[in-house]
């Protein structure tokens, strides 16, 4: 009888075990990893006369990584410059005609109080004061007319600042810079080749950390939630599985893969929700695609 106790106590405990070993090793669901990539083109035309990078290369935000011929734009911006100051001269040279108008202006407003002075007094014809109030009248409409050449020049310049600030902008776009961290996945051109806006350049994504996008049915939905720590496993050397924790960033409101019609019971474990967690991923052993399993 003792012997018999002892035994059902060994298979009782085995049982145990091997449940419990069941539990670790069989995953509460499976999915693959994956990451935001993005395309990024050329902004300018020229040809690449500097291209440093290469797949594999983990790049920084606005780290510069190239450089577009800037020959043509550098010449025009320079065109555009002799333009401005071409015009600066011509409203500098307006705005010393318009001084010395002003000037004899003043001389005559004087010479204007004189004789009229003189007119009262009778010492000046009347045609001496019709003359001068003439002339001072020409003079002003003279000014008038010499200001009102001053808001073309100032629209003339206007307009070439505009267009001096794109051939900087296009100038800027020629230094390439990556516009996002992450590691280059394509690379589409190389150095020498002639590239213009909306050619592709290259491909990166941000693989640390990586997204692992995996799938639970319904009945798992009250095992988890947004923040909950899980163990990931994805594939190492010689078969192993490899162990990390990850976190659960995103739960889908909406099954995926729904049969059309849900007639029974049974068939709605047909539903499945895809959930998203976050991994860190520093030495990049998980890659885009690769399957992942999740315990939770």
């Amino acid at each position: 009888m003792i012997l018999r106790r002892v035994y059902i106590g060994f298979a009782a405990l085995a049982a145990l075990l091997s449940a419990c070993s069941s539990n670790s090793t069989t995953p509460d669901a499976w999915g693959n990893f994956e990451a935001d990539e993005v395309t990024i083109s050329a902004e300018a035309n020229g040809r690449l006369i500097d291209f440093s990078i290469d797949e594999g290369d983990y790049l920084t935000l606005n780290q510069p990584i190239g450089l577009i011929d800037t020959v043509q734009l550098s010449l025009r911006r320079s065109q555009l410059y002799a333009q401005v100051e071409a015009v600066k001269a011509k409203r500098r040279t307006i705005d010393a005609q318009i001084n010395v108008q002003v000037e004899q202006t003043a001389v005559m407003q004087k010479e204007q109080q004189r004789i009229l002075a003189m007119f009262n007094e009778g010492a000046a014809t009347q045609k001496q004061l019709d003359d001068i109030n003439g002339q001072l009248s020409v003079l002003t409409k003279q000014i008038e007319a010499t200001k009102s050449q001053q808001p073309a020049i100032d629209a003339e310049l206007k307009a070439l600042g505009a267009q001096v600030a794109q051939v900087q902008d296009q100038l800027a776009k020629c230094k390439l810079v990556s516009y996002t961290q992450g590691t280059v996945l394509v690379k589409y051109a190389n150095t020498g080749e002639l590239v213009s806006p909306a050619k592709p350049l290259y491909r990166i994504a941000l693989l640390d950390p990586i997204v692992l996008k995996a799938y639970i049915s319904g009945s798992q939905l009250h095992q988890i939630a947004l923040g909950k720590k899980v163990t990931i496993g994805y594939d190492a050397d010689g078969g192993a599985i490899e162990k990390t924790e990850g976190t659960i960033i995103w739960i889908s409101a909406k099954a995926e893969f729904t049969p059309k019609i849900i007639q029974t019971r049974e068939e709605r474990v047909d539903l499945v929700y895809p959930i998203k967690i976050k991994v860190s991923n520093p030495n990049q052993s998980m890659k885009i695609g690769m399957p992942g399993e999740v315990w939770f």
